[in-house]
Formats: C-alpha cells, structure tokens, sequence
C-alpha cells in the first residue's frame, strides 16, 4: 500500500480544499442596439441583433 513520504503541509492541504478552483462568472457586454446586457460574440435575445445585424426578428 502507497504511504507518504511527508507530511502534507497546512498550506498545501487547505489550498486544494479553498474555492479557488471554481468558475467565476462569465462577462457580459452592452448591446450595441439596445444596451442590454448580452453574453460576447451572442445574438442579442432582447432585440434579436448581433454585429450590427439583425438576426432574430423580434415583433415589437
């Protein structure tokens, strides 16, 4: 059976069982039709817009 060699050190140990390993959120940019907030480089799902162009028709 596998035995350490050394002891696991405080740091060590408590980095691996922090948070930081976790996803943060993604960004968002403004719409540049509306100014919503959008994920980047997605169509816009108020307006239907995206790169200047409308892509989703949206009835108003």
């Amino acid at each position: 059976m596998a035995v350490p060699k050394r002891k696991t050190s405080k740091a060590r140990r408590d980095k691996r069982r922090s948070n930081v390993w976790k996803l943060s959120m993604p960004g968002f940019s403004k719409c540049t039709q509306c100014g919503e907030l959008k994920a980047p480089h997605k169509v816009c799902l108020n307006c239907g817009y995206y790169k200047g162009r409308e892509v989703i028709s949206k009835e108003a």
